[in-house]
């Protein structure tokens, strides 16, 4: 992702802490071409396993603070690749990893100088966040700009300014014929609880 995302730019204009530039650090990290071959879309959590047990290797004290897909999402949520960012409290430092087909792709470890809050333990998967986006004002976008579902992550402390401390999925929809769409969805109970224009 580059400096014309509209989720970074719209990030920039107001977030209270840096974590944009972790998501955006880690997919700058991640995005290096591979080998051609079978691209399985899988849910955001499919891959979490596996991040998370080569994130407790690095850090036995690491959790997760941010998710990501790192690869077009289908019209059920999925994505070929994930990305997964966790944080060491310890020695303050984060390590991403990408994953497709149950493998890791690419581990980097990242500079942070902040306390990066996790996420909730019970957060609900991309599909069931994408059809509860699609239902309030997703599909009605998609049907009236040409638009498209191009970005979902995960984070907390972020984009819900009524509700800080909560877990949320943020989608973003883009439109060749109108601003983007941003939807925040609860990634405990579903609901959504924002959306602007920008």
């Amino acid at each position: 992702m580059n400096d014309r995302s509209p989720v970074l730019r719209s990030r920039r204009a107001w977030l209270p802490w840096p974590a944009p530039a972790l998501g955006w650090l880690l997919l700058a990290t991640i995005a290096t071409p591979l080998a051609a071959g079978e691209r399985v879309p899988f849910a955001a959590r499919g891959g979490l396993e596996i991040a998370s047990e080569a994130a407790l290797t690095w850090s036995t004290d690491a959790t997760l603070i941010y998710v990501e897909n790192d690869e077009a999402i289908d019209e059920r949520g999925a994505a070929p690749r994930w990305g997964y960012l966790f944080y060491s409290p310890a020695s303050r430092k984060a390590r991403g990893y990408s994953v497709r087909n149950g493998k890791i792709l690419v581990a980097e470890n990242l500079e942070m100088r902040f306390e990066a809050p996790p996420l909730a333990a019970d957060w609900i998967d991309s599909g069931a966040a994408l059809e509860a986006a699609e239902e309030k004002v997703g599909r009605a976008f998609r049907r009236n700009h040409q638009g498209q579902l191009s970005t979902m992550l995960l984070i907390r402390g972020a984009f819900n300014e009524g509700d800080p401390d909560r877990t949320t999925w943020t989608l973003v929809y883009t439109s060749p014929t109108a601003p983007s769409l941003f939807v925040v969805v609860d990634a405990v109970d579903r609901k959504v609880r924002r959306t602007w224009r920008g």
